[in-house]
């Protein structure tokens, strides 16, 4: 997921949820709050954990809560976690740790609206999601890798998009290092031992894989505000003044356009911080880690576009968060087509079709390789396998073919009543198609069908020719894909009098396999073009018969 943007600058509509999903998701369960308390070293790489679980029980008759936790076992080196004890309201409950998974005996079935909490403790070396190592410049550090489904081996907790919650980190380190995290720091306390003590507090329902935790010693800039909220800087102490120029742009404008278009920040900061336990980005909610390599004093295109696209997650995959795995494309495709937007408004109308046609070079490199692949996944079993290029580039296309449809100003209605609507909530692919349609006052199954649940691509082969008798262009064109499919779509037609003239623009309607389509006209056309706006995602040849 988050190695995408290195390379930037280079079926029967499902209207709900699948019965057949994998994860075994309980409806009645609903975390509100955990609260890790964490104990870190340099002696050793083990970790010291015990989290406190506040749960309301939205159904009757619960007995077992299920939280992931990867097990110690000898297929991973003897790392991984071991639970010592489980305890609500002062008591001892029973457990069983098995296969990653932590089940905890409740003392009695739950009661509709019960409200409990439950803490766990236990201990390990984690296998990965916190990667405990030295940094390039050969310092200790710790640094959380979650994405999309590793926080379970260092965090007890339900593992997955569906379940939203706030969090609290309180951290005991060594007190050379600085702590950081989601939210915003309550407490940050030397004590005995040459430990200190931070404490953090994330205060918006966030998805599992958005924890964060950053320990090292870092340089740290409040570079400014935006609506009372802190934007800042997190990079290694040796390179304080590279990190510092880098990241104090554009990240304010970036807040300023998303939250004028789409609707307010959701959290109470914004850091950036420079970490090892990534290769791109990771859109952490209000603490975006990049790659350790992403500090180069140069402001350079490519980690500009990084910072953009991780922002943007901010709105979709952080506020707005996939109900499931197999709707991340709610997530990626719109923080590309989004990171798109800003360098549109930023940065100009070249820039913006740059960035189309490199994600085009992509989707079609893709399909070649993969011509049954869709973007909605089907009960997605391999997390090795959440995304794909389609889920960033053909996604974004398919949000910039939809704004095409309905027309910008419809997009951006309908986009923001989405926000609006699960902010901080989770959201499925037909939540987003019913917000649309009610924006736009059209029917929109075909158009969601055909790009999102069916695999395919778009080509035509086409002629025109004016007939001056009839005082009309005719128009013969043909989907020429062979996989099959056939799509259904608009498609606008330039007709130009001469080269500095303004074309006049025609809308047709494609729906089959082969379709003719006669405009009238009052001039002799010098040249007809297919999409000279760029709206559809397509390949095709036009030629004057």
């Amino acid at each position: 997921m988050k190695n995408w943007l290195l390379c930037f600058t280079l079926i029967v509509f499902n209207a709900t949820i699948s019965i057949a999903d994998n994860y075994p998701k309980n409806p009645k369960i609903d975390v509100l709050n955990y609260v890790f308390r964490i104990e870190l070293s340099d002696a050793t790489d083990e970790i010291r954990c015990a989290v406190t679980v506040d749960v309301r029980y939205l159904g009757e008759g619960v007995e077992t809560l299920r939280l992931d936790l990867i097990n110690a076992t000898a297929a991973l080196a003897n790392k991984g976690m071991k639970v010592s004890q489980v305890l609500s309201d002062g008591k001892k409950l029973s457990y069983a740790h098995d296969h990653d998974e932590l089940k905890i005996t409740l003392p009695a079935p739950s009661k509709l609206h019960q409200r409990t909490q439950y803490t766990i403790t236990y201990s390990g070396v984690p296998a990965t999601g916190l990667k405990i190592a030295n940094n390039k410049h050969g310092d200790r550090t710790f640094f959380s890798d979650n994405w999309p489904n590793l926080g379970r081996n260092w965090l007890a907790m339900i593992d997955h998009p569906y379940d939203k919650a706030t969090c609290e980190f309180i951290v005991t380190a060594p007190a050379h290092y600085q702590v950081v995290s989601n939210g915003l720091k309550v407490e940050e306390s030397d004590i005995v031992n040459g430990n200190r003590i931070t404490h953090w507090r994330q205060s918006v329902p966030i998805a599992s894989w958005l924890y964060v935790l950053g320990v090292a010693r870092f340089a740290v800039q409040y570079v400014d505000e935006y609506d009372n909220k802190s934007i800042e800087t997190w990079v290694y102490a040796q390179d304080r003044d590279a990190g510092f120029y880098d990241f104090a742009e554009p990240t304010k404008k970036v807040l300023e356009f998303y939250s004028e278009y789409i609707g307010p920040f959701s959290y109470e900061k914004l850091a950036n911080i420079q970490s090892n336990s990534v290769s791109g980005g990771m859109e952490a909610a209000s603490a975006i880690l990049y790659s350790e390599n992403s500090v180069v004093g140069d402001r350079n295109e490519r980690w500009r576009n990084v910072v953009i696209h991780e922002i943007a997650h901010q709105w979709f995959g952080n506020a707005v968060t996939e109900y499931d795995w197999d709707d991340v494309w709610l997530s990626e495709g719109f923080a590309t087509y989004f990171t798109l937007l800003f360098i549109e408004h930023e940065y100009g109308r070249d820039a913006f079709i740059k960035g189309l046609d490199e994600s085009k070079k992509r989707v079609n490199l893709f399909y070649e390789k993969n011509p049954d692949y869709r973007i909605v996944h089907d009960n997605l079993i391999d997390m090795s396998k959440v995304t794909s290029s389609q889920t960033y580039q053909k996604g974004s296309w398919i949000l910039h073919m939809l704004r095409g449809v309905v027309g910008t100003e419809v997009f951006w209605k309908g986009i923001q009543s989405y926000y609006k609507k699960y902010q901080n909530k989770n959201a499925t692919t037909a939540d987003f198609r019913k917000e649309m349609e009610e924006a736009s006052g059209m029917d929109l199954k075909d158009f969601f069908e055909q790009w999102l649940y069916k695999p395919g691509t778009l080509k035509f082969n086409g002629t025109w020719q004016y007939n001056d008798k009839k005082k009309e262009v005719n128009i013969v064109l043909d989907q020429v894909q062979t996989d099959g499919s056939i799509f259904k779509m608009p498609v606008e037609v330039a007709l130009y009098k001469a080269k500095d003239i303004k074309p006049v623009i025609n809308t047709i309607q494609v729906n089959e396999k082969s379709n003719v389509i006669s405009i009238p006209v009052d001039f002799v056309p010098e040249k007809v073009q297919l999409d000279p706006n760029y709206w559809l995602l397509m390949e095709s040849t036009f030629i004057k018969k």
